[in-house]
């Protein structure tokens, strides 16, 4: 098992899918290179693995469909991009996500990555 926890929060849907795709993509390879900050620990995976995403934000103001989207498509790219996974299909990935909580003093998203 591997795990990386990724300070504070991650935009999420809403934020990812601006009008502009220029501003989109900003948004989110700025996400990508804060994220990779706190998994540059993580082995590169060989095998099939399951993801597992527990996001807590600072309040309940984000729908935990917005919050969940938008960790897993910054989390799942990060890890492609910086060559920790050859691929973020369902071939290479089973996502499992916790319900979003809310941690006032330590907003966070937990990644687990365990064998299938």
């Amino acid at each position: 098992m591997q795990t990386f926890t990724v300070d504070g929060r991650l935009p999420g849907y809403n934020e990812l899918h601006q009008s502009s795709w220029q501003k989109s993509a900003r948004i989110k390879n700025a996400a990508m290179d804060t994220a990779i900050m706190y998994a540059l620990h993580i082995k590169p995976i060989t095998e099939p693995v399951q993801i597992r995403l527990s996001c807590y934000e600072p309040n309940a103001k984000r729908d935990p469909d917005n919050v969940i989207s938008g960790a897993s498509k910054v989390i799942l790219d990060m890890l492609q991009k910086y060559g920790k996974l050859p691929n973020d299909n369902r071939r290479w990935v089973r996502l499992v996500f916790d319900p979003v909580e809310v941690d006032r003093e330590h907003p966070r998203i937990e990644v687990e990555i365990t064998d299938r």
